[in-house]
């Protein structure tokens, strides 16, 4: 009989169809949901506002992103675990120890590892919380036993056990136990009583130190001296091979010039290489003979422990000496045990007389017999952080619930605060984990984006968010400005602007960007201009006052000729400027005439036609963008795999953005300016209004209402045409009949 599949509920969430995680069943079943239904297939565990540690618990193969996978095993797993799975839509902290499954093997450990918690913690009840398994140390501090196969100074009943613990701890090392405390485990037991055994064993094989207690001390000295004597009997035996050069195997008397005037207690290092005595030719090294001041203190030292016989020493007697410490060396490089040296012979072989290690390894046995139980509390830890966030992270995993609720109060798990700025709250915040990808995705959101960094006393990281700007306009919204950001903890952080992605906000805000970005072009003109005829000015007057002043002429010396007013070249551009002055008229007059020419009802389609041509384009195009508005590209940036596409439409966007509101109220500025009394005012606007209506009136605008201008040139007749036609009529009357041409009718 074929398995019944799950039923699935739908819903459409930011312009998309999404299914609905409703009910316990619906987490159950989320291995049988088909992948192409996911709206996010993997995230990263970091950067999200759900505790990292209940990510990475999700994050099973640990490798810092949330897969499909994941969640399914998880799923299944906390469903089985608990007798009731509706248990997980509440996303709580703690869960009655009954809850648990104990029909389920993991069921069954949670249900006695919470139980133990809460004895160890002498509490009462049966519910466990978070709280209660956040301080592990607090769980086992009560407690002599707590499973992880270490044991404490406090956990044996005997004196000597502890004193033989806390001596394992402070020769051969520790390892921390789970309440907190230094401890031993079996393996530094089983190391520390070998290291007294082979301590004993090493002291009894000691062999006799042939300089008594000087030995070690004569030993040191001889290894310090050993190269450089050996040194001398090399360049005392070439001296007497080759007497011309003992001079310059000597001290060269020329190296101590070169530091003669310096302050010679800083030059040891260059005196110690000279030859530790003076070379003579002899090979033999005289005890009473002047010897290196930077290594005579050393040589001295030795010589009065080993005191050789005779006045000088030769080299077959350095060597003797050398050889003199040959078995006691090789005894003391075959030392064991050395950790436990501290503890002194006595107290060591009195430890091996009274032998606690099999007590100590007993205790560790008993410790060991709750290491099942001890587990299952990391277990409980495991499963309360993923029973609280679990849920939570579906919503924002399976489908986009918490994004587009309509409660302000939710926030989707990449929304990581609140940005203040240029009286406007934006709430669409998300920490920007790679700068690269966003410069080269973020555009394609077609959302208006400000990047900012904060910096706050309280942390030394520095945070890189980007914030999504929804409503209001683009304002004073330039890089470099500074604004407030609050994190999702309430911490406050100092932003700054660092970088804007230009796209419209709203069809309002694009209506006025033509003019915006025509009065900036303006703006940016005239400033080039007025900038370019300073600079030339600037240019002009340094030239003028760097010139040499021009030789006066000497007396009786013609001056140049002054060239004659030339009124042909400035009759020519008087000509030019008249016709453009006439041109410019003649098309204002043309305008004028056309607009004075409709009526009132065609001027206001005419400049509202005129409105639509210049914001039109500009508002069609944010019209469509708007509409486009996706966060997809952005949460891509940030290392999410995002498998349904995730739009912001207009009325939502307006949810993502607050702008401040002002209550409506008659207030006074005592800084503006005295205002014009009212009756001023009304004469003022009659003035205006009959000069209006009286340059209307003198246009003869109001002709069509029969109202004449009463200027004579809006009502002169064509006198100048009968003028015209009359001498020609009379002279036709004068003229012979047979000059008059006759009319043919066609």
């Amino acid at each position: 009989m074929a398995t019944k599949k799950h039923s699935w509920n739908y819903d459409n969430i930011g312009g998309s169809t999404r299914v609905k995680i409703t009910t316990g069943a619906d987490i159950a079943h989320l291995g049988e949901l088909d992948l192409k239904k996911w709206t996010v297939l993997s995230c990263p565990t970091t950067g999200l506002d759900i505790e990292e540690k209940s990510l990475k618990y999700v994050d099973i193969d640990n490798d810092g992103r949330i897969r499909v996978g994941e969640i399914i095993a998880t799923s299944q797993w906390l469903t089985s675990v608990i007798k009731n799975a509706d248990l997980l839509l509440k996303g709580a902290d703690c869960i009655d120890v009954e809850s648990f499954n104990q029909e389920n093997a993991d069921g069954m450990k949670l249900y006695n590892s919470a139980k133990q918690i809460l004895v160890n913690l002498g509490k009462g009840g049966s519910v466990i919380s978070l709280a209660d398994t956040k301080d592990i140390t607090a769980i086992f501090a009560k407690t002599r036993f707590n499973g992880d196969g270490v044991i404490t100074a406090q956990t044996p009943e005997s004196a000597e056990e502890s004193a033989v613990i806390s001596a394992i701890v402070n020769t051969v090392g520790s390892v921390m136990d789970r309440s907190g405390e230094s401890g031993v485990n079996a393996e530094l037991i089983e190391k520390f009583y070998q290291a007294l055994a082979d301590y004993v064993a090493w002291s009894e094989a000691a062999v006799e130190a042939p300089y008594g207690a000087d030995t070690d001390k004569a030993i040191e000295l001889y290894n310090a001296l050993d190269v450089k004597v050996k040194d001398y009997f090399v360049r005392a035996k070439l001296a007497s091979f080759s007497p011309e050069s003992a001079a310059k195997l000597d001290v060269q008397t020329a190296l101590i010039e070169t530091i003669s005037a310096d302050n010679l207690t800083g030059k040891t290092e260059e005196i110690a290489a000279y030859p530790i005595a003076r070379i003579t030719g002899k090979a033999e090294l005289e005890l009473n003979a002047a010897i290196n001041p930077a290594w005579a203190s050393q040589f001295n030292a030795l010589i009065s422990i080993v005191k050789p016989k005779g006045k000088v020493l030769t080299e077959e007697a350095w060597v003797a000496i050398g050889a003199s410490f040959a078995a006691y060396n090789a005894w003391k490089a075959a030392k064991k045990g050395g950790e436990v040296e501290a503890l002194g012979l006595d107290a060591i072989k009195e430890m091996l007389a009274n032998d606690k290690k099999q007590a100590l390894l007993d205790l560790i046995a008993q410790d060991l017999e709750l290491k099942e139980t001890a587990d299952g509390i990391d277990l409980v830890d495991k499963f309360l952080y993923i029973y609280r966030d679990f849920y939570r992270l579906l919503r924002n995993f399976v489908t986009f619930q918490d994004f587009y609720t309509r409660d302000k109060n939710v926030k989707a798990v990449f929304q990581s605060g609140r940005l203040l700025i240029d009286q406007r709250e934006c709430r669409m915040c998300m920490l920007v984990a790679d700068m690269a990808k966003h410069n080269s995705m973020a555009p394609a959101s077609g959302m208006y984006l400000v990047y900012c960094d904060c910096t706050t006393k309280a942390s030394p990281v520095k945070l890189n968010i980007v914030a999504a700007v929804t409503v209001g306009e683009i304002g004073d919204l330039v890089v470099g400005k500074n604004a407030i950001y609050f994190d999702n903890k309430g911490q406050m952080w100092d932003a700054v602007i660092t970088k804007i992605i230009d796209n419209p906000i709203s069809v309002g805000q694009a209506f006025w960007s033509p003019y915006r970005r025509m009065a900036t072009t303006i703006e940016n003109l005239i400033n080039k201009t007025a900038a370019e005829k300073d600079a030339a000015m600037m240019k002009d007057a340094n030239a003028k006052i760097n010139a040499a002043p021009a030789a006066k002429p000497a007396e009786g010396e013609n001056k140049a000729p002054t060239p004659p007013f030339d009124i042909a070249k400035f009759a020519g551009i008087f000509a030019a400027i008249g016709m453009a002055v006439g041109m410019i008229g003649a098309a204002l007059t043309s305008i004028f005439k056309g607009i004075f020419a409709l009526s009132w009802w065609q001027l206001i389609a005419v400049f509202i036609g005129l409105m639509l041509v210049i914001s039109g384009p500009a508002m069609i195009m944010a019209w469509m963008k708007l509409r486009r508005r996706n966060i997809s590209p952005l949460l891509n940036a940030n290392g999410w795999a995002i498998n349904a596409s995730s739009k912001i439409s207009i009325p939502f966007g307006e949810t993502l953005t607050d702008i401040a509101k002002f209550p409506k109220l008659k207030l006074k500025d005592p800084y503006a300016k005295k205002s014009i009394p009212t009756w001023l005012k009304w004469i003022i606007s009659l003035v205006v209004l009959a000069v209006v209506v009286a340059g209307l009136w003198l246009g003869n605008i109001f002709a069509r209402f029969d109202v004449p201008s009463p200027l004579p040139f809006f009502n002169k007749e064509k006198v100048e045409v009968v003028e015209e036609t009359a001498p020609a009529a009379v002279a036709a009357e004068e003229a012979p009949a047979d000059s008059i041409p006759a009319v043919v009718n066609q």
